[in-house]
């Protein structure tokens, strides 16, 4: 059975609920869906003070996680156009599965949040791509088939990089349901190319 792992880091809870419906997506094709974080890196003060929403339902990944799966989907907010640094330090510490090529092969893909729609979700789904990439990923976007990315009447999000969706400057934007279902896509679409590919 293929496995498939949503690696996300989420403040307030928007990309946590991206990942889930990448999650739900992926079990609808029969594949085994994993919800993993990366862990935080900034002060305990700092995550108090700025009231981060820390699931613990779903644990920390390591590194060496990252073997053990058939494709990994990373989930990121966008910070000044790039992966959250949270990630990015997640990925620094792979250097030793970089060495030995572990990585080479696998299905791997990114969604994003930001403040704004056109706040960097792109450029932050293309920092995690390149990282991606320097491991050996193939990369599974968010083809057109899904036509909710191409709604032109309010923001929405999604582009063929990956699903996204926008939180507002003050976070009260929650994913609307073409965000969600971009994400579900996204899910389902890399789990079925990872059946096709693994089993």
């Amino acid at each position: 059975m293929a496995k498939v792992l949503i690696l996300y880091y989420s403040s307030y809870g928007h990309i946590e609920e991206m990942a889930r419906a990448a999650a739900e997506g992926v079990e609808t094709t029969g594949a085994k869906a994993a919800l993993k974080r990366v862990p935080e890196t900034v002060p305990q003060k700092v995550v108090e003070t700025a009231k981060f929403q820390i699931n613990t339902e779903h644990p920390e990944a390591d590194p060496n996680d990252l073997v053990a799966y058939d494709a990994v989907i990373c989930g990121t907010p966008t910070n000044y156009g790039n992966m959250c640094s949270q990630m990015s330090a997640f990925w620094s510490r792979t250097t030793p599965l970089w060495k030995r090529g572990a990585l080479i092969g696998k299905l791997g893909g990114a969604f994003s949040s930001t403040a704004s729609q056109h706040g960097g979700n792109e450029a932050a789904i293309l920092s995690m791509h390149k990282t991606l990439l320097h491991h050996g990923f193939v990369l599974v976007g968010l083809p057109y088939s899904f036509k909710g990315q191409l709604e032109t009447g309010h923001a929405v999000g999604g582009s063929p990089y990956g699903a996204t969706t926008i939180a507002d400057s003050d976070l009260s934007r929650r994913p609307s349901v073409t965000d969600l279902e971009g994400a579900k896509f996204q899910g389902r679409h890399t789990a079925e190319i990872a059946v096709r590919l693994f089993g």
